[in-house]
């Protein structure tokens, strides 16, 4: 019988819209703003004394705030608050009232209820422009980038000279170069041809008479420039491999100036571990301990990171074997005994300075050193009267541990010593990404949005509703109970859209609201197509079953050819774009896929409902009459 669907598809359909309900339904809680209070390491845990602390700051200040909680994992504890416009004032209040050692981030509290997110529904990100995200501005420090590569040379050009028996005593000055103090002139000019030998790129000079003779490297300017636009280039590097590693969509990683990075994450929730990860230079040194007969000019004593040593420390050679930049690959795991460890995969360059400095080292013990870049905050008195907080960076080293050589080492062994497995995946993922060139600083933070995303998503939604308005009216004038189903069915698809954007976690931007009024007048061009081919066979004297099968039939390819091509363009948009342009092919996309089906299977299961299985001598179609 013509026009009858079997039972199974009008399920079908049924089962795909009810599931589009359910995983759209969460879009419809907005969430509550609030702060996020996080330790500044991965293993500090947040009690309810540091949660009381910042309530009573709240409460201090006038700051109405409800549903406190700490994360079962107790590394964070989340404040809402009932007014958007508070926020950054209880960002301020908080971070004052907890001091260093604690990042308090934005951030916007889900409201969905238990049932729903069990289900794995979630609301769709909301872009940057819109809004959901972060800002950040980072200042790459060029001053410690000179700093390292004078580091660098001081150990290479000490190293040197003792391999070839040059005695003297080889340090970095507060000018950023390298004094080599020699005995005698001929053990100066001896090591004037070996530093230019092995750094041609470093000018030389002599001075001294008697019994000082002092030779200095120093770097040009033009070696500067190029240290400092490494420095910045490897840092952009570095954050988008981390910003991958977060698994942020759509992300904004670019150079401002000269030493400044932008930084922005559309649809991240937690700010405070985006800031955590972006910011911690998280770099190692690999240094022998030093042997206690050693003369303090060529050791340092650095204390344990790990809390069950605190206290402890060792004393470690100035010279450093290799730095995290060597490190190709970080894994985290586990030894024999349960232990959190990370297992380490160095680059060629690495694992031959390793295995040179271990294998004549057997038995000796060599120390892991961490190195993070850390503020202090000190308050200035303002000409008003107010307190502007100033960070004040600075650079902690600590021991991650110092394990016996047992044997010599490659490219690939374990680092132990640590105190939790979050710490020892932290760590890993920092190394993974890649070691920043030098530390960064946040110069802004700030949160786009409530006031401009509002704003868009305001005119995006009426843009959205006068669009489908203009539609809805034109198509029930034009194609009567026909322009019904046809609403009916792009309202379906505008659940569907949302739902599949929720679930496969795309973010909505400005220009993705734009492909959604694009996907909107293509899935009624469908209709259009089809109901327009109905019309001809009904004046071609087709009985009206026979018109609509026919017309659903005639119209596929076109809608097929057409689609498909857009999809096409909408994948080439995708590969090409960034930011916006993939916001507006990925709605685009989805949009496609769900129109068709509304269009063709979910337009033809009413029609076939409303018609199908019984004789017609008339469609209601306009137009025409049968």
């Amino acid at each position: 019988m013509l026009n009858k669907y079997p039972l199974w598809k009008y399920v079908l359909v049924l089962m795909v819209l009810a599931t589009g309900l359910l995983y759209a339904a969460p879009n419809l809680y907005a969430p509550d703003p609030a702060l996020q209070i996080t330790g500044e390491s991965s293993a500090q845990i947040i009690d309810d004394r540091t949660l009381s602390r910042a309530t009573a700051a709240l409460e201090e200040a006038g700051i109405e705030h409800f549903g406190e909680v700490i994360d079962p994992s107790g590394r964070n504890a989340l404040v809402r608050l009932r007014d958007v416009e508070q926020q950054l004032v209880a960002q301020a209040r908080v971070q004052r009232a907890l001091g260093d050692g604690f990042i308090i981030a934005l951030n916007l509290a889900p409201t969905t209820p238990d049932w729903l997110s069990d289900l794995g529904g979630q609301p769709m990100k909301l872009g940057l422009d819109l809004s959901g995200g972060v800002h950040f501005k980072l200042e790459v420090d060029i001053d410690a980038a000179m700093e390292r590569r004078q580091e660098y040379y001081v150990t290479a050009i000490r190293r040197a000279l003792r391999e070839e028996r040059i005695r003297g005593i080889v340090d970095g000055d507060a000018g950023g170069r390298i004094v080599a103090r020699l005995r005698t002139e001929a053990d100066r000019e001896q090591a004037r041809t070996l530093v230019a030998d092995n750094h041609p790129e470093l000018t030389l000079e002599r001075d001294g008479s008697g019994d000082s003779w002092t030779l200095t490297a120093a770097m040009t300017e033009q070696m500067r420039t190029e240290i400092a636009n490494y420095a910045v280039s490897q840092n952009l590097t570095t954050l988008r491999n981390r910003v991958n590693e977060l698994g942020v969509s759509e992300p904004l990683v670019q150079r401002q100036g000269q030493n400044r990075i932008v930084v922005e994450l559309p649809g991240i929730q937690d700010t405070a571990e985006a800031k955590r990860i972006l910011g911690t230079v998280a770099n190692l040194e690999f240094r022998l301990v030093a042997n206690l007969d050693a003369p303090e000019s060529e050791k340092q004593r650095f204390e344990y990171r790990s809390e069950d040593r605190a206290g402890s420390f060792e004393w470690l050679e100035r010279d450093v074997i290799i730095t995290g930049e060597r490190v190709a690959n970080a894994q985290a795991s586990f030894d024999e005994n349960g232990r959190p460890n990370v297992q380490i995969s160095l680059d060629g360059e690495g694992g031959t300075l390793m295995s040179r400095a271990t294998r004549n080292n057997v038995k000796r013990r060599m120390g892991v050193l961490f190195i993070e870049r850390k503020y202090r905050t000190r308050y200035e008195m303002q000409e008003d009267g107010s307190e502007k907080p100033i960070q004040v960076p600075y650079d902690e080293r600590k021991l991650l541990t110092a394990p016996v050589i047992q044997s010599a080492l490659g490219a690939q062994f374990q680092i132990t010593g640590l105190d939790s497995p979050l710490e020892a995946s932290e760590l890993a993922l920092m190394l993974r990404a890649g070691a920043l060139a030098a530390p960064i600083s946040f110069v802004e933070e700030r949160t786009v949005g409530p006031s401009l995303g509002a704003e868009n998503i305001r005119l995006g939604v009426k843009s959205v509703q006068f669009g489908l308005a203009l539609v809805v009216i034109f198509m029930i004038l034009y194609y009567r109970v026909f322009g019904i189903i046809a609403v009916v069915a792009l309202s379906a698809n505008l659940v569907l859209l949302v739902a599949f954007m929720s679930l496969i976690g795309a973010t909505l931007t400005l220009p993705g609201i734009a492909g959604i009024v694009l996907t909107v007048g293509m899935a009624v061009d469908a209709n259009v197509l089809i109901f327009s081919r109905i019309r001809e066979e009904l004046r071609d004297g087709r009985s009206p079953q026979m018109a609509i099968h026919s017309g659903y039939d005639a119209a596929l390819s076109t809608i097929l050819d057409a689609n498909i091509t857009t999809l096409i363009v909408a994948v080439i948009l995708y590969a090409v774009g960034t930011g916006p342009v993939k916001g507006f092919a990925v709605t685009l996309s989805v949009g496609i896929v769900t129109s068709m089906f509304t269009a063709i299977v979910g337009t033809r299961a009413l029609v076939n409902l409303i018609y199908g299985g019984r004789k017609v001598r008339t469609l209601s179609i306009g137009g025409v009459k049968a």
